[in-house]
């Protein structure tokens, strides 16, 4: 979700990139792999970093919390700069357009190479059916004979606006990962602390992404003023890639006939830091009756399709220390709620919000990227 203060930008890759997931990596024979989509903290702290060195603040006083930027603050006390969007982009004719893992109700298989999708539909359990689901209504897949679902599919922007208006995507709207980005393997050996030469027996392997050209990553921006071209340092070992100030083609949800239906998904577009394990923050409820009310707006929470909890943590360039591990509802979990009752304008101001509440839960998250969503036509 972008607003008409964001500012949007094209990150392209000039190295490959180590982008480490919350693994440990260094040990004898150890294998590190890498996560992608990268969390949104990446950007967030590639692109401070650079606001930060153009500012000329000194960077150890600024970790001390003895130098404030205008945008970014402190970092116990963060400023007006706030992630709204970071996602997997590409240049199409000139255009940068993003791309989509295929969210958790869509379910892809692929036969011949070719993709084909189906969603998954709320439906009520038949009487005498028990479960461990405390929602009504349980995301369901109807399939005439069983079959198994491939991995590897992106949505093209095509695929995503389908999505978001309440369509199935098509084998035309998805990309194959491959056709993306490939994973080059890199050895690296083990160093003495005492004499920096190598320690027998100590060898271990990182997974690196290497980006096809024109491949890269769009991110939204609000609270900040980006600069406008030049390089950044991204991921672990801070590998280059480039910045440019573009415009984005960010597919928008109907929120007329979202209001209008009084029903609608939500899907978290980053992963979501809730005080309550999978419900999104605004949640209240039990017995199979969850209510959601967040800066104005109030449904009924009845089904979810939610992936394993996954755990974010990272590296605090300001104090040098790692961040607090935190357990996460996946990107691409998808929330179904009926008894809708919000405004067009109401949706569109949770939408630039996010979900957290107020007062935020966590203003240093939140200006990470963390808590992002769309809506979607149910």
């Amino acid at each position: 979700m972008t607003t008409p203060d964001t500012t949007t930008c094209f990150i392209t890759p000039l190295d490959v990139l180590f982008l480490r997931g919350n693994q440990s990596f260094g040990d004898p024979g150890s294998y590190g792999d890498s996560i992608m989509p990268p969390w949104p903290s990446v950007a967030a702290g590639a692109i401070r970093s650079r606001m930060l060195a153009d500012s000329g603040i000194d960077l150890a006083a600024f970790g001390r919390g003895e130098a404030a930027h205008a945008e970014l603050g402190t970092p116990s006390a963060p400023g007006s700069f706030v992630l709204h969007a970071f996602h997997v982009a590409q240049r199409v004719g000139g255009k940068v357009e993003i791309l989509i893992a295929p969210p958790a109700d869509l379910f892809i298989t692929a036969e011949a190479n070719t993709p084909s999708a189906q969603r998954l539909t709320p439906t009520a359990p038949a009487p005498g059916i028990a479960t461990s689901s405390p929602l009504p209504l349980l995301p369901v897949l109807a399939q005439n004979e069983r079959s198994k679902a491939a991995g590897g599919w992106w949505l093209t922007h095509g695929g995503w606006e389908k999505y978001l208006r309440g369509e199935t995507p098509v084998g035309a709207d998805m990309v194959k990962t491959s056709d993306l980005w490939g994973m080059d393997e890199r050895v690296g050996v083990g160093l003495s602390e005492a004499t920096r030469s190598a320690e027998d027996g100590k060898l271990f392997t990182n997974r690196a992404v290497a980006m096809q050209p024109g491949v890269g990553f769009a991110a939204a921006i609000s609270g900040a003023t980006l600069p406008a071209h030049g390089l950044l340092r991204l991921g672990g070992d801070g590998r280059a890639a480039n910045i440019e100030s573009t415009a984005v083609a960010w597919p928008e949800p109907d929120y007329e006939a979202i209001a209008a239906q009084g029903r609608c998904r939500l899907v978290l577009t980053s992963p979501g830091l809730f005080t309550q394990g999978w419900l999104p923050n605004g949640c209240a409820g039990d017995n199979r009756d969850f209510r959601f009310e967040l800066h104005g707006v109030k449904a009924r929470l009845v089904a979810a399709s939610v992936a394993r909890s996954e755990v974010v943590s990272g590296w605090d360039l300001a104090r040098w220390q790692p961040k607090a591990a935190q357990r996460i509802a996946p990107g691409g979990s998808v929330y179904w709620l009926d008894d809708l009752q919000a405004s067009p304008d109401a949706l569109r101001k949770l939408a630039a919000c996010g979900l957290w509440g107020e007062p935020c839960e966590d203003a240093a998250r939140r200006a990470e990227g963390f808590n992002r969503f769309t809506l979607a036509v149910y």
